[in-house]
């Protein structure tokens, strides 16, 4: 009996989503926590290998970061949504105390309106913290809780969205992740000054016409470590000439290395382990690993 494959036109395509990966950072201890946007979580995979939920209700906190003091800092509060489902919060930062469970807000407003979009969070060595406010269109930079101060902001950003500091902090990186016909999709380098302010503009790494880096960690060498790229179209004038997958760029702004992850959507990594050498990353459902060569800085 002969049998002939059948082969569909159509494509396969994606009826609904279950989860939505975002956010790792890892403590000191080695837990590593992430965000889960679907169900509005805070998940952490403890060093025993163990899931649990670590806040529930998150008011759709997205891009996390573990500070000097071992506290959780959230980016919460964005308008998100896929495949016909939305869900919005307070835009805010927050702080959490590990040990207690205390949170405090850090940020709310600024010059007395509301924050619109917050999305990704790093540090510097002073620990000063520096997060992007996507769909508001700037960059702030907070001191002190409550102590907030502008320092990018449209037209000179379009989408900000991951954001780092270089290892000896005179270097702050933004991806600009605009879909948007025309729109910049790229990492972004600046000077950053003493008292945290930048200047000096200028391409890093271009990622246009595909999808562009969410978020990235940097190696103590200054190499960004950048979630980029798409497995299927989603409605956007972003191609697939980006390959999904991590992209580690030198200072130079050279690829000099590509780990595909084939699930879509890619969005952030961070690094962890007792030698600081795991990436954790963040992906559609899934939170991956792999190990490195060059140690990874917790910010």
């Amino acid at each position: 009996m002969l049998l002939t494959a059948v082969v569909w036109a159509q494509d396969v395509e994606v009826a609904t989503t279950v989860a939505f990966t975002e956010g790792p950072t890892v403590d000191r201890a080695g837990n590593v926590y992430f965000t889960e946007l679907m169900s509005q979580r805070i998940m952490r995979l403890g060093v025993d290998g163990v899931l649990s939920t670590f806040r529930e209700k998150s008011n759709v906190a997205n891009g996390l970061l573990i500070d000097g003091q071992n506290r959780l800092v959230a980016c919460e509060g964005a308008e998100w949504g896929l495949h016909g489902t939305k869900v919005k919060g307070t835009p805010r930062v927050t702080r959490t105390n590990l040990s207690t469970g205390k949170l405090e807000i850090l940020a709310e407003q600024f010059e007395g309106k509301p924050l619109v979009a917050p999305n990704d969070v790093t540090i510097d060595s002073k620990g000063r913290l520096y997060f992007t406010d996507l769909s508001g269109g700037a960059v702030y930079r907070i001191d002190a809780p409550g102590k907030v101060s502008r320092i990018l902001t449209t037209p000179d950003v379009q989408k900000p969205n991951g954001i780092q500091v270089s290892p000896d902090d005179k270097i702050l990186y933004l991806v600009e992740a605009n879909g948007a016909e025309g729109g910049a999709r790229l990492i972004r380098a600046y000077d950053l000054q003493a008292d945290g302010t930048v200047k000096n503009m200028r391409v890093h790494y271009n990622f246009s016409p595909g999808r562009s880096a969410d978020g990235m960690s940097i190696d103590t060498a200054g190499n960004l470590y950048a979630s980029a790229g798409l497995v299927r179209r989603r409605g956007t004038s972003e191609t697939l000439d980006t390959k999904c997958g991590v992209y580690v760029i030198s200072p130079a702004g050279k690829l000099i290395r590509f780990i595909p992850i084939l699930e879509d959507t890619i969005t952030n990594n961070a690094f962890g382990g007792p030698d600081m050498k795991t990436l954790y990353v963040t992906a559609g459902k899934t939170l991956y690993k792999f190990r490195t060569d060059v140690a990874g800085m917790a910010r």
